[in-house]
């Protein structure tokens, strides 16, 4: 088991990691994200003992791996695909390694078939791919059979296959009772991959909880209503009959509706009695990576003009004569399951927005202004999202 507990570094002015507490728990495969700058890479590096902890500790199995024993037997890790000599071949890289720890000989060409370069195994480095160093990355953090492995982007450079045989591996190895920690940028893999979730933004702990908890409170469930083009009118009709059903409806920029508060019998059950042909009537599936834009987008460094996850906040709410007042009075109370990000150093636990009035008068104002780690303020439907760089 990994452990961190207030673990903090600072280069000069700045601080990568600030107070980080988290553990990262044998057999489950936990999935390390957080936008470019957020410290993962540091954090990995303070793990493995390559750069001392400003104030804090993490250990490995209850120790710093400066004072495990035999370390390459204990922990292996995979933090850049191009960290070896270019004038080495592959097999002399793996048996120098395995030198070093009394690891046998014999034991290097296990690994060279479990990551499929045994035909390779005599190339110079130097002339190797990407992904054929990823593999040799891979190859070096398993030499000892060790029971922790930490894999910083194992899939960059891969192929469709090789990524499917990373993402089966890195599972094989947690069914195996290991602890597997794995950093990345692919929200689509580690959907996949990872059983639980530790997101950092700006060196601080976002969330730490499984990964389909993590998507539940961080993403808006909704229902996509589309009304047939022969009836121009109609999502004008649904729109009001909806609104007064209690439900939530914003209009989408392809014309689509998207309904809160109401289930999809319940939306369908009122078209019909309204006389509304529906094309279209569908959940919505919130995606790791949507929940993931929403929980770090205060804690982004590099945004460009053009930020494609503004696409990700609610739309405008529909202005429409017909039912204006009712939709703009529904959309002034938050409706119960909409999770709002959590705070920076709370554990990671998002909360719910409240819904009764009493919870409404105690809560602070949406849009009070914090300290620079706040988190993103919760916009109302009826509030075009602040340009906050």
């Amino acid at each position: 088991m990994i452990e961190a507990v207030g673990l903090t570094k600072r280069f000069g002015a700045k601080t990568a990691v600030d107070d980080l507490s988290f553990q990262v728990r044998p057999g489950h495969v936990t999935g390390f994200l957080g936008p470019n700058g957020s410290g993962k890479s540091t954090t990995m590096r303070l793990v493995l003992g390559l750069d001392r902890p400003t104030s804090g500790r993490v250990t490995i199995n209850g120790l710093p791996f400066r004072e495990l024993a035999n370390a390459q037997r204990h922990v292996g890790a995979l933090l850049d695909a191009k960290a070896m000599h270019g004038g080495r071949r592959a097999r002399t890289h793996l048996l120098a390694t395995a030198q070093l720890s009394g690891i046998p000989e014999k034991r290097v060409d296990e690994v060279l078939g479990v990551v499929g370069l045994q035909d390779v195994a005599r190339q110079r480095t130097k002339g190797f791919s990407l992904g054929m160093g990823q593999r040799l990355g891979i190859a070096t953090a398993l030499l000892g059979d060790p029971q922790v492995l930490l894999f910083d982007e194992p899939v960059n450079g891969l192929d469709p296959e090789g990524i499917l045989w990373v993402r089966n591996l890195m599972r094989r190895l947690a069914s195996e009772g290991r602890t597997v920690f794995v950093s990345s940028h692919l929200m689509s893999e580690m959907a996949l991959t990872a059983d639980h979730l530790i997101v950092i933004g700006r060196g601080r702990l976002l969330a730490d909880m499984s990964t389909q908890d993590f998507i539940t409170h961080n993403s808006a469930g909704f229902a996509r209503v589309r009304t047939a083009d022969t009836d121009p009118d109609g999502w004008d009709t649904l729109g009001s009959v909806l609104s007064r059903a209690g439900g939530r409806v914003l209009k989408e920029p392809d014309g689509a509706l998207r309904v809160t508060g109401l289930d999809l019998p319940r939306i369908s059950d009122l078209a019909h009695a309204a006389g509304v042909r529906l094309w279209e009537l569908s959940p919505h599936r919130a995606s790791l990576e949507e929940a993931y834009m929403r929980m770090t987008q205060s804690s982004v460094e590099y945004t460009s003009t053009e930020d494609p996850r503004a696409e990700l906040w609610e739309p405008e709410p529909l202005s429409v004569p017909k039912w204006e007042e009712e939709a703009d009075a529904a959309l002034q109370v938050p409706q119960a399951g909409f999770f709002a990000p959590p705070p920076p150093g709370t554990g990671g636990r998002p909360f719910l927005m409240p819904t009764s009035p009493g919870e409404l008068a105690a809560s602070p104002p949406a849009h009070s202004p914090g300290p620079a780690h706040s988190p993103t303020p919760v916009h109302t439907p009826a509030q075009k999202p602040e340009d906050t760089r």
